[in-house]
């Protein structure tokens, strides 16, 4: 009666939990992109000065694939580390930077405000650092999984900061209206 639940119990249980968060997590992150315009075809975003760092557009698209997907997983070993201490305030942190990060591509490519986009992108760094070491407590593999998200943060940051400095005037840039050719 009073068994513990044997390691493919286990594995099962982390199993559905991942096949819940990996999906879930790149699906806001892709949708979200997607409502914002984000990316090359953006054409506000062409108009910018692209800082010397800027590496092309298709690995934004493959970098964060991967970057949800690990921070998915690591999300799954949290919520399946049932009866841990800090679990709770650890899943919170991860909500909270995760909230955070999808606000960054509106406010850059949709609203067009690229200071106001430096300023969030350093306080998804600093949350998802604080939501890492709360990671650490519950689950190191967790933590581990999230130190390639901090990194690109960190550089994200850095681009960030020079669309900025080249860009001073990029929240007034209008991009001129689509032309449409009908022929007949």
């Amino acid at each position: 009666m009073g068994e513990l639940a044997s390691k493919s119990q286990l594995r099962m249980s982390f199993t559905r939990i991942a096949l819940v968060c990996v999906p879930l997590i790149i699906f806001l992150g892709f949708l979200v992109g997607s409502l914002a315009n984000s990316g090359d075809e953006n054409r506000w975003f062409a108009m910018l000065e692209k800082p010397a760092i800027h590496p092309p557009g298709w690995l934004f698209g493959v970098a964060w694939s991967l970057l949800y997907a690990m921070q998915g997983l690591a999300l799954a070993l949290i919520i399946d580390a049932r009866g841990a201490r800090g679990r709770t305030t650890a899943i919170c942190l991860f909500t909270f930077q995760l909230t955070l990060n999808l606000a960054w591509s509106p406010t850059f490519f949709m609203m067009h405000q690229v200071s106001v986009a430096l300023v969030l992108i350093v306080m998804i760094l600093v949350s998802a650092g604080v939501a890492t070491f709360a990671f650490a407590r519950v689950r190191k593999a967790a933590a581990w999984l999230m130190l390639p998200y901090l990194a690109w943060l960190a550089f994200a940051s850095v681009l960030n900061y020079q669309f900025d400095k080249l860009n001073p005037a990029a929240e007034r840039m209008v991009p001129e209206p689509a032309k449409t050719e009908i022929i007949l």
